[in-house]
Formats: C-alpha cells, sequence, structure tokens
C-alpha cells in the first residue's frame, strides 16, 4: 500500500517529549561530534603510532570510498526492509519510512548524536578490533575509522542538501535520482553520494525518466 507523502510538517515518533526530542539534530551538532574525533584519531596515528603521511592518506580515502558500499546496502536492504512483525515495521519506520512520509522534514536528516555514537562506537571497536588482529596495533583501525565516518558526514551532508537547497547543475543527476527515489521509484536509485553502485547492480531509475 502506497504511503502518503507530506512535503510539509514531520512525523511523531514517541509520545515521550524527551524522546522525541532525541530525535531530531542539526547538522552542526553532528560535525560538532565527528570532526574533532577523526582530527584526534589521525593525529594519534601519526604522532603517536607514527604512520606515515602517505599511507594514512591511502586508507583514509579507501575508507571513504567503502562508505559508500555500505551507504548503497544499508539503503537498499536495512532502511527499505520487508519487515513482517510490529516490531520490525515500527524500526523500520523510525530509522527511514518517517522520512519517505516527511522527505524535508531537515531535523531528521542526520542521525541524531544518541544513537549516532551508539553505533558509531560499534563501528569503531570492529575496525580496531580487526586492525589490533592483523597488526598487533589500532593505529590502522583510527585511520580507518576516520575516513569511513568522514564519508558518512559527505553522504548525510549532500543527503541534508538534496533536501533542502536546490541542485548545483553539476550534481543534477543526483539531486534528481534521489528525487525520482521518494516519489516515483523507491525501489531504485538507493545511492545519495554517488551513483556508482545503482550502475553496478542495475538499480537506476529508467533512462527515459532519468535523463
Amino acid at each position: 500500500m502506497e504511503k502518503t507523502i507530506h512535503n510539509k510538517g514531520q512525523a511523531r515518533l514517541f509520545k515521550h517529549p524527551v524522546l522525541e526530542m532525541l530525535t531530531k539534530t542539526r547538522p552542526w551538532v553532528i560535525y560538532s561530534i565527528y570532526i574533532p574525533i577523526c582530527t584526534f584519531f589521525i593525529y594519534q596515528a601519526y604522532a603517536h603510532y607514527h604512520i606515515s603521511g602517505m599511507n594514512i592518506l591511502v586508507l583514509f580515502m579507501i575508507a571513504g570510498l567503502s562508505w559508500t558500499l555500505v551507504e548503497y546496502l544499508a539503503h537498499r536492504y536495512l532502511f527499505h526492509f520487508e519487515a513482517k512483525s510490529a516490531l520490525g515495521k515500527r524500526l523500520v519506520y523510525l530509522f527511514h519510512e518517517n522520512h519517505h512520509e516527511y522527505p524535508r522534514d531537515t531535523m531528521r536528516l542526520f542521525m541524531p548524536p544518541v544513537p549516532s555514537l551508539i553505533i558509531a562506537t560499534v563501528v569503531f571497536l570492529v575496525f580496531a578490533s580487526l586492525s589490533w588482529l592483523f597488526t598487533n596495533s589500532i593505529a590502522y583501525g583510527l585511520i580507518y575509522f576516520s575516513g569511513f565516518i568522514i564519508g558518512y558526514l559527505i553522504y548525510v551532508s549532500m543527503h541534508y542538501a538534496i533536501h533542502a537547497y536546490a541542485p548545483p547543475k553539476f550534481l543534477k543527476r543526483l539531486w534528481r535520482n534521489h528525487q525520482l527515489h521518494h516519489y516515483k521509484y523507491p525501489d531504485k536509485a538507493f545511492g545519495v553520494s554517488s551513483n556508482f553502485w545503482d550502475k553496478v547492480f542495475g538499480t537506476l531509475p529508467p533512462k527515459k525518466v532519468n535523463e
């Protein structure tokens, strides 16, 4: 069954006002949390663990690019998961479906701090553990986590811009693909910061509409 799309207003996710408040945030809040953390981690990798600047740059770029695949897979298979249980449907609605009902709600375009920090902590522990396992040091986990998070920040910033501003000419295709995802083809155009994985997996919108 198709959902009604509201171009004004926002969903009410929780009855309790404090919980409801915690579902909203502004971009500067998230930037102020993660940019200092990533900067500190990169500094530690360079100054404390003595990883060369070139190695840091290469691993940082690989990590940032790897985010684009995670972005695509999460959007396609988690955020658009066809849940059967009441709990599953509730979780899908909390994490993404409310955004499809209220696509212009700019207060929920960035993941708010509490769930964001919980997920980021788990991701960091995974990267740090793998780094320790293979190198007996967490240094490469610090670098990879930083690149991965900056990749996320680029993605979420572009997602915010797509819903809040008119597109610059050179990014018009990305803007239009995401609008088609919201208003015409919810089973297409899962990439937000890049069309690359949509091309790889064949989920671009039809050319006659896309061009």
